[in-house]
């Protein structure tokens, strides 16, 4: 990377942490190109140059977001095909080796997280859920056989779980260990549904 090319992103990165930073305070609509300039120490020309719209920059924050949440997974990602081809008795739905990396991110990023709960539609966060869903999460409920019928309703008893622990460790500023929290996570909530029915 040549030095124009670094301080382009140092710049980039400026204002992403701009926006999420004003986000943290009011809602998208509302943050104007003057707030995220003054945010970041910026002007307004250099914002142009890296940006057409505030859109733009809120789509470069999301990707920065996901290559930041992609890199905790870096060597233990797990393909579609890997869950196809997976036996019964090795298809879980949560296991500590994909807690650690996801919590992790979450403690490094704090602010980040809360922002994406409070505003799931900016982030496109439904769209993950169903990415999850579709690629990971079905494909194991099916060699369980839970019905169609019912798999929302496992989806939603797992997620909504850990979502639940995962914002009580936050509000106590992720002061116990990540350990202990993965611990917490697999006692309340199954890693696998071996011995559910597709009742």
């Amino acid at each position: 990377m040549n030095k124009n090319e670094s301080k382009y992103l140092n710049t980039a990165t400026l204002m992403d942490e701009a926006l999420l930073s004003l986000l943290d305070k009011k809602d998208y609509p509302y943050i104007t190109v003057k707030e995220i300039c003054a945010k970041a120490g910026v002007n307004r020309s250099t914002f142009y140059l890296h940006y057409e719209t505030m859109d733009d920059l809120l789509c470069e924050c999301i990707e920065m977001i996901s290559m930041r949440f992609h890199e905790k997974f870096s060597g233990i990602g797990v393909s579609a095909n890997e869950v196809k081809s997976a036996t019964k008795d090795d298809s879980f739905l949560i296991t500590p080796k994909y807690l650690e990396p996801y919590l992790a991110f979450i403690k490094e990023n704090k602010k980040v997280y809360v922002l994406i709960t409070k505003h799931p539609e900016l982030f496109n966060s439904h769209r993950v859920a169903k990415l999850m869903y579709d690629n990971l999460f079905s494909p194991i409920m099916d060699k369980h056989g839970v019905s169609e019928e019912n798999k929302p309703y496992v989806f939603g008893y797992y997620t909504g779980g850990i979502i639940a622990i995962v914002m009580k460790w936050l509000e106590n500023d992720c002061d116990r260990p990540i350990n202990e929290i993965v611990s917490l996570i697999t006692w309340f909530i199954p890693i696998s549904l071996n011995d559910k029915t597709s009742e």
